[in-house]
């Protein structure tokens, strides 16, 4: 079977006063159906840009996207998300496409604001990092979950609201009858986030893309809103897109790990494989600035030495070259292609760590 969502070759710049920011530079990547991806790296790496780029939310100007495509296998077979007909769109918003009816491409970011709503909540939910940012602070949390109901369902807003009071209820929110009638103020910012996490799962999505949901909470939420993706999964079976900088929080919840660098995929593996066998200085790096349980407390964190890129500077050699105590004379010449190395291990890296010395690239 294809996968859900096919990533190719991604690019997305910003246009700004101090020259074009390179923030996205040739991202490919797959989910498979009923999988959970995480796109760790630090801040500035492409991980948010990456997939909210998919859905047209980066504002444009400056954001644009110059390369690349997003091939969405729904139930409607394979959809472009950078590309997509207007037939394709009516069956977004539940109308009925005649069989024999041809599909033209349309490029998505020519679509109106209008058409790009029919795609976002209906068929792929989105919980973004800052869930008291995400919520209008002056409406009550019912009318904010049913009325996604209402637009992409078409419920009549009695049955919009029963339907969310059972969200609520489903995503952990105690005594929702009473709850629905809450503004955001009124509720802790672990709750707030179940309520983000509410209104993403109400068209029963294919996917759901969490851009940072625990980053704002304290570590018992943070316990407490994973076991809830994990639930959802197994519940609603859906494809889980999971960004952090918390490679924590990652070996709890994801399949799959992306390790993103310079608006670069450096490193993907299945999560056991990543944790247990790093194969990319920089994950490395990543992994030894983690706390250890049977550390004592004299151990001290290691960190990786140095900055991120500037990302107005074009790419020219191995974007992690700068700060590699493994970087040689290819690593300047040129970036890095990502090979494989194993049984679904991918890595962009000259340097072989297990050999000690080059790869033969």
């Amino acid at each position: 079977m294809p996968p859900i969502l096919d990533v190719r070759d991604l690019h997305v710049h910003f246009h700004t006063l101090d020259g074009v920011v390179n923030a996205v530079n040739g991202v490919s990547f797959t989910l498979e159906e009923g999988e959970t991806l995480a796109i760790v790296g630090e801040s500035g790496s492409g991980k948010s840009v990456t997939v909210m780029s998919l859905l047209g939310l980066i504002p444009v100007p400056p954001g644009k996207v110059t390369g690349g495509s997003a091939l969405y296998y729904g139930a409607n077979g394979e959809r472009d998300l950078l590309k997509m007909s207007e037939l394709e769109l009516k069956y977004l918003r539940g109308e009925a496409v005649k069989p024999d009816e041809e599909f033209t491409e349309m490029d998505l970011l020519q679509m109106s604001r209008e058409e790009l709503r029919n795609i976002r909540g209906g068929q792929i939910g989105f919980v973004f990092q800052d869930p008291i940012s995400s919520l209008n602070p002056i409406l009550p949390i019912g009318e904010q979950v049913s009325e996604i109901l209402t637009r992409h369902k078409g419920l009549p807003k009695e049955e919009a609201l029963e339907r969310a009071i059972r969200l609520l209820g489903h995503v952990g929110i105690p005594d929702p009858e009473l709850r629905v009638k809450n503004y955001p103020f009124e509720f802790s910012g672990g709750m707030r986030q179940r309520v983000v996490i509410a209104i993403a799962i109400a068209c029963t999505p294919k996917i759901v893309i969490a851009d940072e949901p625990t980053t704002a909470l304290d570590v018992t939420v943070q316990a407490q809103i994973v076991d809830l993706f994990k639930q959802l999964r197994q519940d609603l079976d859906v494809s889980i897109i999971w960004i952090t900088h918390d490679l924590g929080v990652v070996a709890g919840i994801a399949d799959r790990v992306l390790v993103m660098y310079g608006g670069r995929p450096v490193e993907v593996a299945l999560v056991d494989d990543l944790y247990d066998n790093p194969r990319h200085p920089y994950t490395t790096g990543l992994l030894c600035a983690l706390p250890r349980l049977d550390s004592v407390a004299s151990d001290r964190l290691e960190c990786i030495p140095g900055a991120p890129p500037d990302m107005l500077q074009p790419l020219v050699h191995c974007p992690f070259a700068w700060r590699c105590d493994y970087a040689f004379e290819r690593c300047w010449e040129k970036i890095p292609p990502l090979i494989s190395v194993g049984e679904k291990h991918k890595v962009a890296c000259f340097y072989d760590l297990e050999k000690a010395g080059p790869r033969d690239v």
